[in-house]
């Protein structure tokens, strides 16, 4: 599902079942995420798809990248392996106004 900048802030902050995910590449992920994101290169091939398949299907999903476009089918993928709750965030990291944060 594709959520907005708000709506998609909104959910998150209230959801106490929520991962979020990151999928842009190491360098992008170097430049800041978003609070407590986790990474998942997309580009990273069968690395991606197996990070994804080690995933609690029981969890709520949020997914981001630069410009929402890598996250959209990042939540394909995830909806076609059996995950029922997953929301890209429309617009990405880059219209984002809520915190970011240096990766750990």
């Amino acid at each position: 599902m594709n959520l907005t900048q708000e709506e998609w802030a909104e959910q998150l902050e209230k959801d106490e079942n929520a991962v979020v995910i990151d999928v842009r590449t190491p360098e992008e992920w170097a430049e800041g995420i978003i609070e407590n994101a986790v990474l998942n290169d997309i580009y990273s091939g069968a690395e991606f798809l197996q990070g994804i398949e080690a995933l609690d299907r029981t969890r709520n999903y949020y997914v981001y990248c630069k410009a929402g476009s890598r996250s959209s089918q990042a939540c394909d993928i995830m909806r076609q392996l059996g995950f029922e709750k997953v929301y890209n965030l429309v617009g990405g990291i880059s219209r984002w106004r809520g915190k970011i944060v240096s990766p750990e």
